[in-house]
């Protein structure tokens, strides 16, 4: 007898809705992500996804705005997540290094090492770096490389190659898409760049306040659907692999 495999779901998201202030941010949104799988979330700037992901996290900004979540948010119970947020811009003379970066998570040198080298950085002298003085894609590896910390079954990105130059970006894509494989992560990603979708993710959410296309990357992005997603005439480009 032909045995199944049945991929468990580590997130369920019911009929989530998210009001800030007076501002519908996010209405009656329902997906699920699935042990090792890869989801991309797509839409036009103002359209709810770092709203999205932050309440993933059961964060809610901004604090000064009142909120109401409805809705479920069920992941599954004892999962390691980690978070890498959009494109962060330290001070050049923040009095911090790499090393006392990590030192905030308690990592001992060794551990330091080996999560740096996991993102390609195997310079024993990096860790002694002000975190202001390196460039926007050696810090993103540093924060991916602080996320990986403690070995996380879940990764969060909100747009990881905002402000890096082409090269960086294909990086750090190639990156995450050997870590996925080596550790069997689950990754959420939100991206601008639909080649990467097609290129990186098993699944995307098209989002513009609610849910406008759903599925695989080949499936739900159809000429009609980014038309509704980004209004006006949009031109699409099948992918091929």
């Amino acid at each position: 007898m032909e045995q199944i495999n049945f991929i468990e779901n580590i997130l369920e998201v019911k009929n989530l809705s998210i009001v800030l202030g007076n501002e519908k941010i996010i209405d009656n949104l329902n997906f699920n992500l699935k042990e090792g799988e890869n989801l991309a979330i797509v839409g036009p700037n103002g359209a709810g996804k770092t709203v999205l992901l932050r309440a993933l996290l059961g964060i809610i900004y901004p604090l000064d705005r009142a909120a109401i979540i409805t809705g479920e948010i069920i992941w599954k119970k004892w999962l390691k997540i980690s978070y890498v947020p959009q494109k962060i811009l330290p001070e050049k003379d923040l009095p911090l290094n790499v090393k006392e970066f990590f030192k905030i998570k308690k990592a001992n040198q060794k551990e330091i090492e080996r999560s740096l080298l996991s993102v390609g950085i195997s310079d024993p002298k990096f860790i002694k770096k002000r975190i202001g003085t390196i460039s926007s894609g050696q810090l993103q590896r540093v924060l991916l490389a602080w996320a990986l910390m403690g070995d996380p079954q879940v990764l969060l990105f909100d747009e990881p190659t905002a402000g890096i130059d082409i090269g960086g970006e294909e990086t750090i894509y190639n990156l995450l898409g050997d870590l996925e494989k080596e550790r069997n992560l689950s990754i959420i990603i939100v991206t601008h760049d639909l080649s990467v979708v097609y290129k990186f993710a098993d699944s995307v959410l098209c989002l513009n306040k609610k849910l406008i296309c759903y599925g695989s990357p080949q499936e739900a992005l159809s000429a009609d659907s980014l038309n509704a997603l980004y209004g006006g005439d949009v031109k699409f480009y099948k992918h091929e692999h």
